[in-house]
Parts: C-alpha cells; sequence; structure tokens
C-alpha cells in the first residue's frame, strides 16, 4: 500500500515513553493507523502528526508492542480503507448504532457534545435539535454528525474539510455549524473568532474510539483496551489532554 510521503509517518513501536514501552510483539500483524486532519485531537503539525487523540494512540500502541504505519488522510477516504482493508484502523471515531458491526472497537478514547455552533451577533432560540430544522447547517463530508442529520432530513452544506465551516459562517453561508466538543474545551479558540462564535446547542453525547477492520485479532482488540484502562487509571490520558488544552495554531 502506497502513502504519500509528505504526510506519511511510519512508527515501529518506536514512540517510546520510558517505562511504559514493551518489545515489539511478532504474535500481532503490523497496523495501519489512520486519522484525519483535525486539530487538536489529530493532525500534521511542524512537521509530526500530534493531538490528543494521536499521542493517547501513539503511548497506547507503544506500551502494547504493536508495531504500526501512521497516516493522515481525508476522513471519507481513510474510512472507507478502515472497512476495506485488513489490519487498518481510524480514528477518532464516533460509534454509533449504524456503525458498530462494521469495526472492532478500541476505546473510548474520549467523550463529546454534538453542538450547533453560530455568530454571537445573530439571536437563536434552539430549545431542542428541532428548532433547528428550517436552518442551514454545515457538516463534514463522510462524517457521523453529517449522517446523523441527513437520516434526519435537515439540510446540511458539507465541506470536505472541517475548518472550513467558521469561515463559511461568519460569510452567512451557513447558519450554523455542528462539530464535536469535548465539555468544557477551548478548541473554538484556534480559529481566532473569540467572541465571534459559540455553542448555542448541545443535542447529543458521544463517546470516540479507535476503530479496526474486523480481520484485527480479538486477543489485539482486547490488549489495546486493557493498555487504554491503564492509561485512564495512571492519569496519562488527563496529562495528554492538558498538553493540549488551550492549542491553537493562530501564533
Amino acid at each position: 500500500m502506497a502513502f504519500r510521503k509528505a504526510v506519511s509517518v511510519v512508527v515501529l513501536a518506536a514512540f517510546v515513553l520510558p517505562g511504559h514501552a514493551a518489545p515489539p510483539s511478532p504474535s500481532f500483524p503490523p497496523l495501519i493507523v489512520l486519522t484525519e486532519q483535525s486539530p487538536p485531537a489529530s493532525m500534521q503539525y511542524q512537521g509530526k502528526v500530534s493531538g490528543h487523540e494521536t499521542d493517547k494512540v501513539k503511548e497506547m500502541l507503544s506500551r502494547t508492542g504493536i508495531s504500526y504505519q501512521l497516516d493522515v488522510l481525508p476522513w471519507k477516504r481513510g474510512y472507507t480503507m478502515a472497512q476495506r482493508d485488513a489490519n487498518t484502523c481510524i480514528f477518532p471515531t464516533t460509534r454509533t448504532p449504524e456503525r458498530e458491526k462494521l469495526f472492532k472497537w478500541i476505546g473510548p478514547t474520549y467523550e463529546a457534545d454534538w453542538s450547533l455552533v453560530g455568530r454571537t451577533d445573530r439571536k437563536f432560540t434552539l430549545r431542542t435539535l428541532e428548532d433547528a430544522r428550517p436552518l442551514r447547517i454545515g457538516t463534514y463530508n463522510g462524517d457521523a454528525r453529517d449522517d446523523y442529520l441527513r437520516a434526519r432530513g435537515f439540510n446540511v452544506d458539507p465541506v470536505q474539510n472541517d475548518h472550513s465551516n467558521p469561515k463559511k459562517l461568519m460569510l452567512n453561508r451557513i447558519d450554523l455549524w455542528v462539530t464535536a466538543l469535548p465539555p468544557g474545551s477551548t478548541a473554538l479558540e484556534q480559529f481566532g473568532l473569540n467572541g465571534k462564535i459559540a455553542p448555542v446547542l448541545t443535542f447529543l453525547k458521544v463517546k470516540v474510539y479507535l476503530a479496526c477492520n474486523p480481520s484485527v485479532p480479538d486477543a489485539m482488540v482486547e490488549r489495546m483496551n486493557a493498555s487504554l484502562d491503564t492509561m485512564r487509571r495512571d492519569g496519562s490520558f488527563a496529562r495528554i489532554e492538558r498538553k493540549y488544552e488551550h492549542w491553537s495554531d493562530q501564533k
């Protein structure tokens, strides 16, 4: 499988934290691990792939001794590959009933609120998601939120890159933007629009996972989940999340 050199990072159990790395496991096949450009959760930034979800997955794989290759791709392409190709995984993936049987699930790695974001200089009275039905909602092509709203007949306007949606919002090309925000998140700060956009309605709480092709061995899935459980207990999740708490590329 060929990957673009500009965004591909090959990691063979080389992301090592002192005292935590396990030796490579010859009994497990190497994984192709895919993610998207979605700061601060996952991103190609300053020459490396990072983000709070990326760092969790890297550390988990290091602790389990599983070899892997990591690549950043457009979400829809990566999601298709994870369904189609053996020993391929993708994150951060929202676990929904529609997706349940498509993958084996490792996580959750974090929880998020699905929220509608609007301009602060416009007045919205949204008590439920149904109140947003007459409005144009910006979505991300192939994303679970896009699928969710389409299935319910909402007026969605998808883009290839989710970072286009705040710009569309400020240009009044959409009325609202649907995005995922961890509770208490400051993620909107990264767009340099402080005070200009803000959540107006949270309508669903979801959990996010590393989703793997069903070909990944069950024993491998169990080891990865056990490693994540340990990371939650020993404070690794909190440490990684603090690192990106106020992340912004507006510097």
